[in-house]
């Protein structure tokens, strides 16, 4: 069988001699193979390679999303423990606030070196620490201290006590007392919604305790009159005044002139008619007539 070649004719230069050069056709074949198998086996190495640096180009990112991970775990680990330490002093100062007054209060908080400190302790701590500072900045406090308030009490009884008319609106001789008397017009008998304070006409009426103007306007026997809502179902009313300084719908604290002594109305002579009621109730206001405008200021001085 004669065998075939592939002749090549290999030309030296424009005029140079032809070269033959004659390949068998299976080395062709064979060269060919050959050729193939090491294309594809570069394409799977380059493949290989590929694959490998996405790989090592994700573990990259994982690696060090990992450690911003770590970082972010050990600042908010340190934030965490600051803030239970912070927690925890503040707890602590609140306690002996409290303790310094004898005020009732939550248990104290425990060290947080040996105890981890749970939710419910942080937050009975920032209310206890809230309170006080709440009190002391709206005078509750004050207020609370001032009427011996102090052992067994809390915090509540200090900002309810400061919501309580206990200021003596005009300071003088109770002339009237609450109750049943006898009429000064017809001499019969008649209930007194509230009590009459002996002032001088012109002398200045102060609320007893914050709240707001319901009525400043004449009421029939009262004459010239301010009722001033409390809250908590409490009211107060101011009858005989000479003149208003205040007008309906404004908010009044501690200690501000509502108006003056007069004797407008129903009246026998310059004094102050002054009522409390709960819930529309008249009750007997000389109960809570316990500070005055020098008590307040004299503690305040003191302290």
């Amino acid at each position: 069988m004669r065998k075939r070649f592939y002749i090549f004719f290999v030309a030296r230069d424009e005029h140079g001699q032809l070269r033959k050069i004659s390949i068998p056709v299976h080395y062709l074949y064979v060269i060919l193979t050959g050729a193939a198998i090491g294309i594809a086996g570069l394409t799977g190495i380059a493949s290989s390679y590929t694959r490998m640096l996405q790989k090592v180009s994700t573990f990259n990112q994982l690696r060090t999303e990992k450690e911003e991970l770590k970082d972010r775990y050990t600042r908010l680990e340190q934030v965490a423990k600051e803030r239970d330490i912070q927690v925890a002093s503040l707890g602590s100062l609140a306690s002996e606030v409290s303790a310094l007054y004898g005020l009732k209060s939550d248990p104290v908080l425990m060290n947080t070196s040996t105890v981890q400190i749970e939710d419910a302790q942080v937050t009975s701590s920032m209310d206890q620490l809230y309170a006080l500072k709440h009190t002391a900045m709206s005078g509750a406090a004050t207020v609370g201290i001032s009427l011996g308030l102090t052992r067994n009490s809390t915090t509540a009884d200090w900002v309810r006590a400061n919501s309580a008319p206990n200021l003596w609106p005009v300071e003088g001789q109770i002339t009237g007392s609450f109750g049943e008397r006898i009429d000064p017009f017809n001499g019969e008998g008649a209930f007194h919604s509230g009590v009459d304070i002996s002032a001088v006409v012109g002398q200045p009426v102060l609320a007893p305790a914050d709240g707001t103007v319901t009525f400043a306007d004449f009421l029939g026997g009262y004459g010239r009159a301010v009722v001033i809502d409390h809250t908590h179902g409490i009211t107060t009313r101011y009858g005989h005044l000479a003149s208003f300084a205040i007008a309906a719908g404004q908010f009044v604290h501690r200690g501000d002139v509502l108006g003056y002594v007069g004797l407008s109305g129903r009246s026998t002579g310059p004094h102050l008619h002054y009522e409390v009621r709960i819930n529309e109730t008249p009750v007997n206001p000389y109960k809570y007539l316990r500070m005055t405008m020098a008590h307040i200021g004299g503690f305040a001085a003191g302290s």
